[in-house]
């Protein structure tokens, strides 16, 4: 009877586990989104994708916000769905401190201002001293120097993520190994990510690894 009872109970906390590992598997989502914020009571369009070039991901990688990961993963392929994210759940609160102003002579190239590259609007990659990268908005160019800022575009605002499923589906095997080696530095990321170019082709970024989308990380 004791033993009866015994294997009873780890039959079930096997069942919970392997429930909790279903849920947990990798994903192939698909997304077709508008992308509003919210600014004096009204939304603001910031982003639209298209079905033609959705925001594709493979849920479980840290590729799109988590929030919004979290809150599609259960959704059906060809439902309609509406989120919205706190800037806490989203790109965090605007930092004054992210404004910084640099010297002109650091964006110079062979003594001459790089104004092709440089100017107001333009978002560029920076280093910091110990050699990591991070974003930056320029945000004004003077005499005396040219003033970026590091805050995401979207810190400090509530979004609303608008759209329809067009994919929602376990990930096969070779979707998430190309999705690996794609992250590590390897090519073939973009079919894995459900692009449908090569690395070559350079369509990593239309829609097949959601870089350049706000639901990514990018």
């Amino acid at each position: 009877m004791v033993f009866w009872q015994v294997y009873t109970t780890f039959a079930a906390i096997y069942i919970i586990i392997y429930k909790e590992m279903e849920q947990k598997a990798n994903k192939m989502i698909a997304l077709n989104y508008q992308l509003y914020t919210i600014e004096n009571g009204e939304r603001q369009l910031q982003e639209q994708t298209t079905k033609e070039h959705p925001f594709q991901f493979i849920s479980g990688f840290g590729i799109s916000l988590d929030a919004l990961e979290q809150r599609v993963l259960d959704i059906e392929k060809g439902q309609e769905f509406e989120v919205t994210l706190e800037p806490s759940q989203a790109f965090g609160d605007y930092d004054p401190a992210g404004v910084h102003k640099l010297n002109r002579e650091i964006f110079e190239i062979d003594g001459k201002f790089d104004s092709q590259n440089i100017y107001e609007g333009a978002v560029i990659t920076l280093n910091d001293v110990e050699g990591h990268h991070f974003m930056a908005q320029v945000k004004k160019i003077e005499d005396d120097g040219v003033t970026v800022d590091t805050n995401h575009p979207l810190a400090g605002k509530t979004l609303v993520f608008v759209g329809e499923m067009l994919e929602n589906r376990p990930a096969t095997d070779d979707e998430v190994t190309a999705l690996i080696k794609h992250m590590t530095g390897g090519c073939g990321g973009c079919k894995g990510c459900g692009g449908e170019g090569s690395c070559e082709e350079g369509k990593c970024g239309e829609g097949g690894c959601g870089e350049g989308h706000c639901g990514g990380c990018h």
